[in-house]
């Protein structure tokens, strides 16, 4: 379908960039959506120890979904994958609209994120498969706008759901988008297919799924609900580092791995997905803990809170559709590393800044951090994209998306153990707003630190410029 025509909503791509710009507004409105409410949520059914798996359920279940996604859109096409994934995605919104208590809720995400786990990926390769290596950042411009308006319009319905209705509607508001969706889709992407026959790594997904399930639930559990020498906590680390070790030895071994090693044996996959987990990290660090921190520290609805986060989203495609102007002059990896610097200098503004809790700078932070983010995250997914041909494109972008999903689930982990381990210490627990202003604190300084390690992978990235890769594909 790939054509010469302008980049916009015209000619023959533009109907199919409003289909994948709706899609993608699903995943991108719930993930803004959410962490609003949870304060309102924990009011309603508890669990504020296990609110953390409210996201890593999520992340986890896209997470490990991704590769597999990945390969089956070479054997039945991306559209049925985009379309399987809407629809789980409907029926998990659906069920956590009417979740009876914390862990149901809990199980519900996961569906919802088995959907999302083909959602974005597909939105992302389709596009990589319509545009070439220029027009993408353009594109991926036109993905950071649905992000953008998702970060207001996302905290201000969770919001006015939070204080006005019921926590509920914020899962029951994409119903009608995920219909609207599934007909788009249907009717306005049409692809044409060489059908092969493909061998599904059912051994290798088996594997991931159990080791990093097993990983993140020492994780999150350690320290919480049992202590960090228990049985429990060696037994899941230990179950998890075999399945993760039989997982590589299966993917060596696997005629199509779901995973291929071989892939990230090349130096610029094998940055960039590095960069991409990194991100996936800070991010959620931000986006999970900000709305609570400003809530329960300064007293401000969940409206502000939720707006202030926004600013992420806000800051991202403005440098994300201006990127390409600066990966075309002075190259990808200098173009990652700018904005990683930036987005190093937001987290750590945020961090001094959560001493004195105050929207307004938690807000300027964020704008920083989502500015240099979207700076950094094109130029390396752009890179990715076009240093393959066609027929490695899927992989290629399932992995990214799935580094960042790995990195989502883990640091959601990492900094819930750590916010969990300094409210559980405080006499006044999470009411207290010393101990979450405590809390946040340290989410915010691990961010930081994620920040760090996320341009130490942009140093490493060998040096491609735009010509380099319009040669090669």
């Amino acid at each position: 379908m790939t054509t010469t025509d302008t980049v916009g909503f015209g000619g023959q791509r533009g109907p199919v960039l409003i289909a994948l710009m709706l899609s993608t507004g699903l995943v991108a409105i719930e993930a803004t959506i959410l962490a609003t409410a949870v304060p309102t949520i924990v009011a309603d059914i508890g669990g504020f120890a296990s609110f953390p798996w409210l996201f890593s359920a999520y992340l986890l279940a896209q997470a490990v979904t991704v590769p597999v996604y990945s390969k089956l859109a070479d054997t039945i096409g991306r559209k049925s994958i985009m379309l399987v994934g809407i629809s789980l995605f409907l029926v998990g919104s659906i069920l956590c609209g009417v979740a009876w208590s914390m862990g149901a809720l809990i199980a519900f995400r996961a569906v919802q994120g088995l959907g999302a786990g083909a959602v974005m990926p597909m939105a992302v390769t389709i596009a990589g498969d319509l545009y070439n290596v220029r027009e993408r950042a353009k594109v991926t411009g036109y993905f950071g706008s649905v992000w953008a308006a998702a970060s207001v319009v996302g905290p201000t319905l969770g919001g006015l759901f939070a204080e006005f209705a019921t926590w509920r509607w914020i899962f029951f508001v994409n119903i009608p988008l995920c219909i609207v969706a599934i007909w788009m889709i249907v009717r306005l992407y049409h692809e044409q297919l060489e059908p092969r026959q493909h061998r599904i790594d059912v051994a290798g997904a088996v594997t991931l799924t159990l080791g990093l399930t097993a990983v993140i639930l020492g994780l999150l559990e350690g320290g919480q609900a049992w202590a960090w020498s228990s049985w429990q906590s060696l037994t899941a680390f230990g179950f998890g580092a075999v399945m993760l070790i039989v997982f590589a030895f299966v993917e060596r071994h696997a005629a199509e791995p779901v995973l291929p090693i071989a892939i990230l044996s090349r130096r610029l996959i094998l940055t960039t997905s590095l960069i991409s987990m990194g991100v996936g990290a800070a991010l959620i660090g931000l986006t999970s803990y900000v709305p609570t921190f400003l809530e329960v520290t300064t007293g401000v609805s969940p409206i502000i809170g939720g707006l202030a986060v926004a600013s992420i989203s806000i800051g991202w495609p403005i440098a994300s559709s201006q990127s390409a102007k600066i990966y075309t002059r002075i190259g990808f990896r200098a173009t990652a590393f700018i904005g990683l610097a930036v987005a190093m200098f937001g987290t750590a503004a945020l961090f001094v800044a959560s001493a004195w809790p105050n929207p307004v700078t938690t807000a300027i932070s964020c704008l920083f951090v989502g500015f240099g983010l979207g700076l950094a995250t094109t130029p390396t997914l752009v890179a990715a994209q076009s240093s393959v041909p066609w027929h490695e494109r899927a992989v290629v972008t399932g992995t990214n998306r799935f580094t960042r999903s790995i990195g989502s689930a883990v640091g959601v982990a990492v900094f819930g153990t750590i916010a969990n381990a300094i409210v559980l210490a405080s006499m006044g627990g999470p009411e207290s707003p010393e101990a979450i202003q405590q809390a946040s604190s340290a989410v915010f300084l691990a961010a930081f630190v994620a920040a760090v390690l996320t341009v130490g992978a942009a140093i490493a990235m060998p040096r491609v410029r735009v010509e380099d890769l319009e040669a090669s594909t």
